[in-house]
């Protein structure tokens, strides 16, 4: 059996046919592109993914359904022995020990190594495939060390969201985001992690150690978004925390519920729940914050007087001021996308940058890169940069206070304020650049897992889930001690 995003899948015992049902959440409609509709046939085996399943013929072909955008379901030709859906690509071994993986690959997700595999996992943007060598190699998005596979010997391995596990023939091994890993110990073995060096097998009549885990905040953040003149963020929780400036109302108007993302824009904000309704609030002088939007988005942005969503569809959704041509989004499918006062940016299906609204001159959109893949993009007031897919950096636009000479080296995030921008190692570190004004580039020492630049002051969550901030702290947007949830 397999079980994906709202729905389930099985391999009836019976006739091999495959059989489904789900797509309901509680009893909310969700997204159905016919995931759950499998076709005729007998197969062998099942994967079921984020919008998408992939089934094996007993004939080693395989055969894909659902929502087809990014290639998903376009499942290459030949003889295959197994199968993985992710979100919105899919892995599989041909019958020579050879990996393939077709769909999205922004973050290279789908570009298989060479050599040979005996079992390969479809994540959310990452992959890992087993060698025959009993060796775990992972591939794609690594922001939270997930394609980082732990040494050892291993006979099974699936990829997730933002973390990996690995089952050897005595433990678990997980790596990536620490707070999607399993704490508990799984079919009877404790959730080790085996040293290369020094651990050897286990003694027959050996008990197996059961881990003390370290004790972490039951609350921490998850996300954070700085504003114009103040921050919100989200707890661990899915609800969400708000403080600075409440002129508008950004802050006290905060709704109840539970979210998966926000945006800050300058005087108001947006949210996403998880079944992709928008809702907004703060100032809404131009429609920018209605308090609920029409249709099912996957990403949002706020920016100054207008605000967009990637639709479910991958389509961008733009509402607000249209002064400026704001809201003539490019049309196509897009993966990511970042709005500020008068302009906005995305990145294709293909990562290929694309930009509309007011260039004022500045080369906000006449000086966007027309080459290279991008994984992620950013907007400021004046200037933007994006994220490559290998991780560097690029800025164009106004380069007043040398805000788009950003500094070398890879990150695995950034961000764009006003008029600076912070970048995060993937060893934690922050780095900023651009306008240094009240100190909104100088990072206090730490390890941080995420940052947010805003209009004058900056915000990154800590390792142990707190928020420290730094900069213009005019409207009590960037206090001076941590916050906690």
């Amino acid at each position: 059996m397999a079980v994906g995003w709202h729905f389930a899948c099985a391999v009836r015992e019976s006739d091999n046919a495959i059989e489904c049902w789900g797509t309901s959440n509680f009893g909310r409609s969700v997204l159905d592109y016919g995931q759950a509709d499998p076709p005729e046939g007998e197969f062998a085996s099942v994967s079921a993914g984020y919008l998408h399943a992939c089934g094996l013929r007993t004939t080693g072909e395989i055969t894909c359904w659902g929502r087809g955008s990014f290639g998903r379901t376009d499942a290459p030709e030949g003889i295959f022995v197994q199968v993985s859906s992710g979100t919105t690509h899919s892995c599989a071994i041909r019958e020579n020990g050879q990996a393939v993986c077709w769909g999205m690959n922004n973050y290279g997700q789908s570009d298989a190594p060479s050599g040979t595999f005996t079992q390969v996992s479809a994540g959310a943007w990452h992959s890992c495939g087993l060698r025959e060598s009993g060796s775990v190699e992972c591939w794609g998005d690594d922001e939270y060390d997930q394609s980082n596979a732990s040494p050892g010997l291993y006979i099974a391995v699936s990829a997730g969201m933002r973390h990996s596990c690995a089952l050897s023939a005595t433990s678990t091994s997980c790596w990536g985001r620490r707070d999607e890993q399993p704490l508990e110990v799984i079919a009877g073995l404790a959730q080790t992690t085996p040293d290369p060096v020094e651990s050897g097998p286990v003694e027959p009549d050996s008990p197996t150690p059961t881990p003390t885990p370290t004790p972490t905040p039951t609350t921490t953040y998850t996300a954070v978004s700085a504003g114009g003149f103040h921050t919100c963020a989200l707890r661990s929780t899915g609800t969400i925390d708000c403080w600075g400036d409440n002129t508008y109302n950004q802050v006290s108007n905060a709704p109840s519920g539970t979210f998966t993302a926000i945006s800050a824009g300058t005087n108001h904000a947006c949210a996403l729940n998880s079944a992709g309704v928008v809702t907004c609030w703060g100032r809404n002088l131009y429609g920018q914050a209605p308090t609920t939007r029409s249709g099912t988005y996957t990403a949002i942005s706020a920016g100054q007087w207008h605000s967009c969503g990637l639709t479910s569809a991958g389509a961008i959704s733009c509402w607000g001021h249209s002064g400026g041509n704001r809201l003539a989004a490019p049309s196509g499918t897009f993966s990511a996308l970042s709005v500020d006062w008068a302009h906005g940016c995305a990145v294709s299906s293909t990562g290929a940058i694309s930009c509309w609204g007011a260039d004022g001159g500045l080369g906000r959109i006449s000086n966007a890169p027309t080459s290279g893949s991008y994984r992620a993009v950013s907007v400021g007031i004046d200037h933007s940069c994006a994220l490559s897919s290998t991780g560097v950096i690029s800025c164009w636009g106004s380069n007043t206070n040398d805000r788009t000479n950003a500094p070398s080296g890879t990150f695995s995030a950034f961000d764009t304020g006003g008029s600076h921008n912070c970048g995060l190692r993937s060893n934690g570190a922050v780095v900023c650049w651009g306008n240094s004004a009240n100190n909104r580039t100088s990072v206090p020492a730490g390890s941080y897992t995420a940052v947010s630049a805003g209009g004058s002051h900056t915000c990154a969550i800590t390792t142990s889930g707190t928020i420290v901030c730094w900069g213009d702290d005019t409207n009590g947007q960037a206090p001076t001690t941590p916050r906690s949830p």
